[in-house]
């Protein structure tokens, strides 16, 4: 059995999960899933065993516990330096880094009105000025990462790679949400879903019987974010 292991949630609405996930995944190392089921009793009783702080996804490498989603991706870089997961050029990976940490930290109004719900589909929806500040600039920085740093593939950085990672969960967003972006936007959205590992997470999300109501916005929602 291999003592690299990714404790994760559900895969349909787990975000950071996702992330966490997609590291260890496209790393080809040989791993161990343990999926906890999100705000069930399980979980918390579960979690203690695993995450110092409670919460998903948690990286377990020998005697090493990662319990953040970027510190993984970092992990999985240094144990496979051959991926590249962070641009080589010191422009390039000062670009990525700093457009991963803003994931990172930002766009709460974004996360808090589009949950992530793998599956689910709305179109025709306003945005309050918050989610459209957030919305346009994700696809700002899409844009002008794919014009300047893209040319070698179809990603942000040619190559799939961390920053792509951490923006996939809001790749979903767009998606299900309909939400407004550029042309540059619209096939690199395409390119990030037609991955295979994307597309592996995505059959497992909808097999999944879990349903967690507040996850998926009021039908009767005209505005997100209001």
């Amino acid at each position: 059995m291999s003592d690299l292991k990714i404790v994760i949630g559900n895969k349909k609405t787990s975000s950071w999960s996702l992330r966490g996930w997609l590291a260890v995944k496209i790393s080809g190392l040989d791993f161990q899933e343990i999926k906890i089921p999100l705000d069930t009793k399980e979980f918390y009783e579960r979690i203690k065993v695993y995450s110092p702080t409670g919460c998903v996804p948690v990286l377990l490498h020998g005697d090493a516990v990662i319990w953040d989603s970027l510190a993984i991706i970092d992990t999985i870089d240094r144990l496979c330096p051959d991926l590249k997961l962070w641009p080589a050029e010191l422009a390039a990976y000062g670009h990525a880094k700093a457009i991963s940490a803003e994931m990172h930290s930002g766009f709460a109004a974004l996360r808090n009105a589009a949950p992530m719900y793998i599956g689910s589909s709305y179109s025709g929806l306003g945005l309050s000025e918050a989610v459209a500040k957030d919305v346009a600039r994700v696809d700002t920085i899409w844009s002008e990462t794919r014009e300047k740093f893209g040319k070698g593939g179809d990603f942000l950085f040619g190559g799939f790679g961390a920053a792509d990672i951490m923006y996939a969960p809001v790749v979903h967003r767009f998606n299900s949400y309909d939400l407004p972006r550029s042309d540059i936007s619209d096939t690199y959205i395409k390119a990030v879903l037609e991955h295979p590992d994307m597309q592996a997470w995505a059959d497992e999300a909808i097999k999944e019987s879990w349903s967690i109501s507040q996850y998926l916005v009021d039908p009767e929602t005209k505005i997100l974010g209001e």
